[in-house]
């Protein structure tokens, strides 16, 4: 089996954090189920907004709020802070620029 230590060892990346971060990116990126079961549990135990939730999980607002809603649980719509209202309009437009 192949260790992120030969790749580094083969000049193809700087260390073996890099390796696992873009064989992270990589599987994400290929299992759209698994960026959703991430944005949930960060939704539930992190404390993202239902905006930053969607981001994570590559999907729309309202898509991100029925697959909460459909688990029974609650989407917590509005922020509570200023703060979390302007994080949540960042990620609106990030979102925004992203699907351009």
């Amino acid at each position: 089996m192949l260790s992120a230590r030969e790749l580094v060892s083969a000049h193809l990346f700087e260390s073996e954090e890099d390796v696992v971060r873009e064989a992270l990116r990589n599987l994400l990126r290929s299992r759209p189920d698994l960026r959703v079961e991430l944005a949930v549990h960060r939704f539930q135990n992190d404390g993202l907004s239902l905006a930053k939730a969607a981001s994570v999980a590559g999907i729309s607002w309202a898509q991100m709020k029925d697959i909460l809603v459909n688990r029974g649980i609650d989407p917590r719509l509005g922020p509570e802070t200023v703060q979390e209202a302007e994080q949540e309009a960042q990620s609106l437009r990030d979102y925004f620029e992203e699907s351009r």
